[in-house]
């Protein structure tokens, strides 16, 4: 059961977009699909959901290969594909019929979706009406009124606002629950932590790290202290040594190139009887060790 990518390439004229990438996803959840801007994540992207055809390798789902036809799959692709001059309902209608739905299951399933979210009051209205983020959250409902089994968000949280990006993660939390398949291509860091279990991160068309996320964390050591106190403490953390990275209202961000500097600041910090409300010895960020893998 899943998707499986395995040894897949492909080239355009003389310029090889994807080289012998490889993944697999065995189980419903998020699984992220990482790299910088032309490093290859939208063509792998195409290529899996059958609109690009690869040079090599096998992408399969559930066993059969991948086509357009044998998988019912949900894309919500990174550029706007939604016409500015339709009325919302009209165009969400249109994309669901061409996904094989009437024109009554159809509109119960924009209803649904409008409602979750919080996008009702606008179906009636032209695309070109709506904010970006509305925008982003009504092309979000054409990937999924469809009740797809593969879903790909190609940065789904672009655009929106906190409270929104909330409602989206919700939903999203909530496609999980229901046992779907989620690939999702995101720079935004931190969301790929709070979702993937999972990761590929590409670079120029290779394959540079993948595998479990908290496996490939666990495999760093801590670099970070983040520390914060009741009062003033740079003169200690110089003291023994450390650097402070960022520093804001006695709350400290401190390079680290040994877990015995922080306990020798801590030790400092005591016997001098200074509070401390939080020291945290933390491993590298998913954005750092992206860098760390791709950032030459």
């Amino acid at each position: 059961m899943g998707l499986k990518v395995v040894n897949v390439s492909k080239s355009f004229v003389d310029k090889k977009a994807v080289d012998n990438i490889s993944f697999e996803i065995n189980s419903p959840g998020v699984f992220g699909l990482l790299g910088t801007n032309g490093a290859g994540k939208t063509t792998t992207i195409r290529m899996m959901l059958g609109i690009l055809k690869k040079d090599e390798g096998e992408i399969s789902w559930n066993g059969k290969e991948v086509t357009r036809k044998n998988v019912n799959f949900g894309y919500l692709p990174e550029e706007r594909g939604i016409y500015p001059k339709s009325k919302i309902i009209d165009q969400l209608v249109y994309f669901g019929k061409l996904k094989g739905m009437n024109k009554e299951t159809a509109e119960k399933a924009v209803q649904y979706w409008a409602k979750k979210l919080e996008v009702e009051e606008y179906i009636n209205m032209p695309a070109e009406k709506l904010s970006k983020g509305n925008q982003q959250k009504v092309q979000f409902i054409t990937a999924v009124m469809h009740d797809p089994e593969l879903i790909i968000l190609d940065e789904p949280f672009s655009g929106l606002d906190p409270v929104n990006t909330q409602i989206l993660k919700d939903v999203i939390l909530e496609l999980v629950k229901k046992g779907k398949y989620i690939v999702m291509s995101s720079h935004q860091m931190t969301s790929i932590e709070e979702f993937c279990t999972d990761v590929v991160i590409i670079n120029r068309g290779t394959t540079v790290l993948k595998g479990n996320l908290k496996q490939i964390k666990d495999s760093y050591e801590c670099n970070r202290l983040e520390l914060s106190t009741e009062e003033p403490v740079e003169q200690y953390i110089k003291q023994v040594g450390l650097k402070i990275k960022f520093s804001k209202n006695k709350e400290y961000d401190i390079e680290m190139s040994s877990q015995d500097k922080a306990h020798e600041l801590f030790k400092l910090l005591a016997d001098n009887k200074i509070k401390v409300t939080r020291f945290e010895l933390k491993k590298p960020s998913l954005q750092e060790i992206f860098i760390e893998k791709v950032g030459e």
